[in-house]
């Protein structure tokens, strides 16, 4: 490996286990009442090199979600390669996130998931900054859907309906319901959603 590939690893690896000893402690006591420099000394570093990786309290949670930043667009990107409908694919991506109980589609049950989602929707500071995560989501894939006023359209709604439709079934499964027994519903629900842009968007 090179060593600008080496480099990339460690910055990767610095990254992830900064944000993990950050959520373990919101997790155990509250975003609010955790500091910025308690985070940085549970994770052995300063508070000047911990701000070099996460300009904002918030990133050391959102940095959780970041790689799914631009997978929307991702998603348009390969099936236009192949000729193929973006919200068909965008359709059966998420479908095959609900197959797989991806925490991003809301429908997933295990503890910690859980334990995050409520740190994240419960936390105002982390809902505002999840906000520009979403809209920076929704840039790439107005671009990817071609830039112009119908594609930032067509991408406001596409994004609408993956957030509603992940908050519904985090909200089910939250208050007390097995993920067997909403993933139907939530199948269902993501078919007709995304049925409904189909004749709009293609």
């Amino acid at each position: 490996m090179s060593e600008t590939g080496l480099r990339e690893r460690k910055r990767r690896r610095m990254y992830e286990a900064v944000s993990e000893v950050a959520i373990r402690l919101f997790l155990e006591k509250g975003f609010d009442a955790v500091s910025v420099a308690e985070v940085a000394a549970a994770a052995e570093i300063s508070k000047p090199t911990l701000f070099r990786y996460f300009p904002a309290k918030e990133d050391l949670v959102l940095y959780r979600i970041s790689d799914h930043e631009d997978e929307s667009a991702r998603v348009v990107r390969e099936a236009e390669a192949v000729g193929g409908s973006p919200v068909e694919a965008l359709l059966r991506h998420f479908l095959a996130g609900l197959d797989r109980c991806d925490p991003v589609t809301g429908l997933n049950d295990h503890p910690q998931v859980l334990a995050f989602h409520s740190l994240l929707y419960g936390t105002p500071a982390l809902v505002a900054r999840a906000y520009t995560h979403q809209q920076r989501s929704e840039t790439a894939l107005a671009e990817a859907l071609g830039g112009d006023l119908d594609a930032r359209l067509a991408a406001g709604q596409i994004m609408a309906v993956q957030r509603i439709l992940a908050l519904e079934n985090w909200r089910r499964i939250s208050e007390g319901e097995r993920v067997e027994d909403v993933r139907g519903d939530a199948v269902a629900a993501a078919q007709r959603a995304f049925g409904r842009l189909v004749p709009q968007l293609g």
